[in-house]
């Protein structure tokens, strides 16, 4: 199992929408009511664990991944054109980012975010049944995956609210705003080349 965990850490600590946008809301100051976002990734990467290692891979067909997909990369347009129309202020934390991070929208992004079904899908379906893990064995492993999961966007959000007590002047968090954005778009050009054109127009 400790591959794994190896496997789990490296796709859901890397650079993606979600750490993007937590990494934003600590930096903006918002690492306490950003909690509930962090918890709908986790409940997110729960539910995709449980329903993979209990029914099985056939749920998720090639057309079905490009219609997640699809709806994962308008998501994160939205988000994207939301952080550049943005204007954070540093007198009022509270005043927010321009996007709302809760538990339903940590849910619906990571849900969307085909980075979690390439994250849970193998796990699920593959190195379970190879450990002897099936039915309800799975679930203290699903359970530690599912902290992990509460810990990325955590720990991105952490590094940005240690870098923005430095920052004094608001108009860094604007130009920042604007990279995210930017970043996001990347992530949602890319998702969309790598699970939308080329499983639908590549063959």
């Amino acid at each position: 199992m400790i591959e794994t965990f190896a496997y789990a850490f490296g796709v859901m600590y890397t650079p993606g929408p979600v750490n993007l946008l937590s990494l934003n809301s600590g930096l903006q100051g918002r690492l306490r009511q950003s909690l509930g976002f962090f918890t709908g990734v986790a409940c997110a990467m729960l539910l995709l664990l449980l329903v993979f290692g209990l029914l099985g891979s056939q749920l998720v067909q090639g057309p079905l991944l490009s219609v997640v997909g699809a709806l994962g990369c308008l998501y994160i347009l939205y988000l994207a054109l939301a952080l550049v129309r943005a204007k954070p202020s540093l007198n009022e934390p509270d005043a927010g980012n321009g996007v709302t991070l809760d538990f339903r929208s940590g849910l619906v992004m990571q849900l969307l975010n085909p980075k979690g079904l390439v994250a849970t899908l193998p796990i699920a379906t593959i190195q379970f049944p190879a450990a002897g893990l099936e039915g309800l064995a799975i679930l203290p492993w699903v359970a530690a995956l599912t902290v992990l999961a509460f810990g990325a966007p955590s720990v991105y959000a952490l590094l940005g609210d240690a870098v923005g007590r430095r920052i004094a002047n608001p108009r860094y968090l604007v130009w920042f705003n604007r990279l995210m954005a930017s970043l996001l778009l990347y992530v949602a050009v890319t998702i969309g080349y790598q699970h939308v054109y080329l499983p639908v127009f590549g063959h």
